[in-house]
């Protein structure tokens, strides 16, 4: 069984979406270890041995591509590998292949971080940076307007086959509200974005420990998250 070290976040969640879409079932093919990220379990000396840089989500397959034991981080390779070995949501071709690990890495390198800034400066930053909400805000939205500009001739991300990059970007994009998004300026993706939600798949996906996960609201998990425990040498 597959075990996965995950928190109900975008990556967590883009991990649990793939597992389900693969056709692994949570409790019959891989099981999820809670990772409680606003208590500091990220910094556990056990996890840290599978996720050097303190972050979910984590993966231990049992069973690598050699037969033995693999341990995986960061969100984009646990993805790749997934795709691997399950030949599935990769295409074959090079041609298209490359086009959807283009728009994999348009998510890791831009979906993800600039989104997850907006998130941060419109919602949790303990003053209000006007720069830094308008600056960040003012990228979601140019982001958001290159993804519904991909999606005016094609149904998914990168082509009309639904793939990786799908599954990388959807969860980032469910919090559209807090990043400062009207979803009247993006019609096309609109339409994307309530077809990947639809996905049995998918909604079995984002519910894996959404019970656990609550409002941030006190000062202890702040500082873990965001202040000087994040940033302790260890």
């Amino acid at each position: 069984m597959i075990d996965v070290y995950s928190w109900p976040t975008p990556n967590g969640h883009k991990v649990h979406i793939m597992l389900e879409e693969c056709g692994l079932r949570l409790g019959r093919d891989w099981q999820v270890h809670a990772v409680n990220i606003g208590k500091g379990d990220q910094f556990e000396p056990g996890f840290l041995k599978i996720s050097p840089n303190n972050k979910i989500p984590a993966l231990v397959d049992p069973h690598g591509p050699d037969g033995k034991p693999i341990s995986l981080f960061e969100s984009g390779a646990i993805l790749l590998y997934l795709a691997s070995k399950t030949g599935k949501f990769l295409p074959k071709s090079d041609r298209a292949r490359f086009k959807v690990l283009e728009w994999l890495m348009f998510q890791m390198g831009g979906v993800g971080p600039m989104l997850g800034q907006a998130h941060h400066f419109r919602m949790y930053a303990p003053e209000k940076i006007d720069y830094a909400v308008n600056r960040y805000s003012n990228e979601a939205k140019r982001l958001y307007g290159v993804m519904d500009r991909q999606l005016a001739e094609q149904k998914f991300i990168a082509g009309n086959q639904y793939s990786i990059a799908d599954i990388a970007i959807f969860p980032w994009l469910r919090s559209w509200q807090n990043q400062g998004i009207d979803w009247a300026d993006y019609p096309r993706l609109k339409v994307w974005f309530d077809t990947i939600a639809a996905r049995p798949a998918v909604q079995r996906g984002v519910a894996v420990l959404a019970d656990a996960r609550k409002p941030l609201t006190d000062d202890k998990a702040r500082d873990i998250l965001f202040g000087k425990t994040q940033y302790e040498k260890r």
